[in-house]
């Protein structure tokens, strides 16, 4: 057993995979919190699919594909920003509408051109196809990415409680609003070739769902999304090097069971731990009347 576990890392272009799934989990984590407190969580979804059509572009013109996938993230982010600031509808309704219809145009887009990238790698990455350059580049951004949203959590987590009272005591709203949104689009951007679309959706909503589940504190929040996503990375890695399976996909299974189990057993906000809450309540309601009585006696 113990040699199927360490077996998988000894290997280069398993530590390869290692490093930047980890790299890729602490950062995404980070920014799931916030996402989720915000309400943000079709946000991640919306840009991760909004990307294709600046891929394609980018590809067809002949220039770096990451500024084509940048260029689009930050288009669709934008543009849902003003609608929503300009109209009645709803945020999530134009987030809906724009990322349904940002990769409805990629797709289009992708058989008019005929590119040699194949839909496949967009859509689930060759995480076991990376160099160490990859590993670098991806380590330098999540780096430089979770630094400063650390740095920021205070005013960031204001904001997404209560952006007006963040606006009435000088914090500058805008600036947190949208570089929030930039450092997603770069993330995200930056996972692309190393995850695909599917895997930066499940860590940019699984591990701040988990970690909101289990408990009221939001440094340990942090700690738990963070925490699930890492070891969801290692578990995905080596259970898809013993089962010949598909990495990116096993290690959105490994979140999707930690969810789920969370979902039912946490003491906090769980299944079980709200029945037992509902019970003691129940209990404490049911008491109190006989010990106002015998005080009386």
């Amino acid at each position: 057993m113990l040699e199927l576990l360490i077996a998988p890392f000894t290997i280069d272009f398993m530590q390869q995979a290692l490093l930047t799934a980890v790299f890729l989990s602490v950062v995404a984590a980070f920014l799931s919190c916030f996402l989720v407190l915000r309400g943000w969580a079709l946000m991640g979804d919306a840009i991760s699919h909004a990307v294709l059509p600046g891929i394609v572009i980018a590809y067809a013109a002949g220039i770096p594909i990451v500024i084509g996938a940048f260029a689009a993230g930050m288009f669709c982010a934008m543009a849902t920003g003003y609608m929503s600031e300009n109209s009645r509808l709803k945020e999530d309704t134009v987030m809906g509408v724009i990322f349904s219809g940002m990769f409805g145009l990629g797709v289009v887009l992708f058989s008019v051109f005929q590119i040699d990238i194949h839909l496949h790698e967009i859509l689930f990455g060759d995480i076991l196809g990376l160099n160490w350059t990859d590993v670098l580049v991806t380590g330098l951004v999540a780096v430089i990415a979770t630094v400063l949203v650390w740095l920021k959590r205070k005013d960031l987590l204001l904001h997404c409680f209560d952006p007006q009272h963040a606006r009435a005591i000088g914090l500058p709203v805008k600036l947190l609003h949208y570089g929030l949104l930039v450092l997603l689009s770069v993330v995200i951007v930056t996972a692309l070739k190393v995850v695909g679309i599917i895997m930066v959706i499940a860590l940019l909503i699984a591990p701040g769902a988990i970690g909101y589940l289990a408990t009221d504190r939001f440094d340990t929040m942090l700690l738990i999304a963070v925490c699930s996503a890492v070891l969801a990375s290692i578990l995905g890695i080596v259970i898809s090097f013993a089962l010949d399976s598909a990495v990116a996909p096993t290690i959105v299974l490994a979140l999707m069971i930690m969810f789920v189990l969370v979902f039912v057993f946490s003491p906090t906000h769980g299944l079980m731990g709200g029945r037992r809450k509902r019970r003691e309540i129940s209990v404490e309601h049911s008491v109190a009347p006989n010990a106002t009585i015998d005080r009386t006696n």
